[in-house]
């Protein structure tokens, strides 16, 4: 063989060790950010204030309410804010964000920011915070609890459809589609949402240390704007983000230089990856979800022309 092919064959073998070296590092090195790379709620970074932003139908998220939960014992998280943009949603959705972000309020400052729609579960989960910013124009409050169902017997009769459900007890189909509400069934249902009212107004009166009378009275139902919410106590300020850091600086001591990070509950691919098209895949799910949300009980939502 000679000494011509022996260096080309050397060559090929530096090579082939080069490039297997070279893949080996870039392995490494993606291995460690995929270690190291944040949790959901928790900072590998320095010192900086928590934003969680919770936008359009409220409903049960597990991975969000535990993200929040991470952020009251995460020691580099010196503040929450809490941006709400949301008509509301499920009563038990709600009250999971709310149960959450009071956890948090006891071991540091939060701050609710109200930007245009912060109404029924959105102003549920605005309550546990030290001190609730709002627009003017803030449509918010709408204190209540709606159930809704149809009944469609008559059109059934039109049409010559019935139907028959064998039931365990007099109440075990209130409500239904088929038939109309019996007076027992309607004064059930009527407990059940009062008694959901009932829980509500004690998170109000809790949150805003007003008296549970107070509450009810301005609790029935009626939305009303950011300036009108002051007026009556329900919530502390006019203002927005920048507001909301001027008084945690000045009443918490937390520095308005701190960067804000978003609360995050997407996985490191969906971050990466996602690009533009994360933002149209969240509007058609929350469209859907929007679509499907009676099935998780009771409704604490602003529902303008309802009745």
């Amino acid at each position: 063989m000679s000494l011509e092919t022996d260096l080309l064959l050397d060559r090929r073998r530096l090579k082939r060790r080069l490039v297997f070296w070279r893949s080996l590092a870039v392995l490494a090195v993606t291995g460690a950010l995929l270690i190291t790379v944040r949790s959901p709620g928790l900072s590998v970074g320095g010192a900086h204030v928590a934003r969680l932003t919770i936008s359009g139908m409220i409903t049960e998220d597990r991975k969000l309410t535990e993200a929040i939960d991470k952020l009251a014992d995460d020691k580099a998280v010196k503040a929450l804010i809490v941006a709400v943009n949301s008509p509301g949603g499920t009563v038990s959705g709600g009250e999971s964000l709310h149960n959450a972000i009071t956890r948090v309020a006891a071991k540091k400052p939060v701050v609710t920011v109200m930007s245009g729609l912060a109404a029924s579960a959105g102003y549920m989960i605005s309550v546990p915070a030290h001190r609730i910013f709002a627009r003017d124009s803030t449509i918010t409050c709408s204190i209540g609890v709606l159930l809704e169902t149809g009944e469609a017997s008559g059109l059934m009769d039109k049409v010559g459809l019935s139907a028959e459900a064998i039931i365990s007890g007099p109440l075990k189909d209130q409500p239904s589609m088929t038939h109309k509400l019996s007076p027992e069934g309607r004064e059930i249902l009527h407990g059940l949402v009062m008694d959901m009212y009932d829980q509500f107004v004690a998170m109000v009166a809790t949150g805003r240390h007003m008296p549970a009378d107070t509450v009810r009275q301005i609790g029935d139902g009626r939305a009303c704007t950011g300036r009108q919410a002051l007026t009556l106590g329900l919530v502390d300020q006019i203002g927005e983000e920048h507001d909301a850091r001027v008084w945690l600086a000045s009443a918490k001591n937390v520095s308005a230089d701190l960067p804000v990070e978003d609360v995050s509950t997407t996985s490191l691919a969906s971050r990466t990856f996602g690009g533009s098209l994360g933002p149209m895949f969240d509007g058609i799910w929350k469209v859907l979800v929007s679509q499907s949300v009676r099935i998780d009980g009771a409704l604490a939502i602003w529902q303008p022309g309802s009745n």
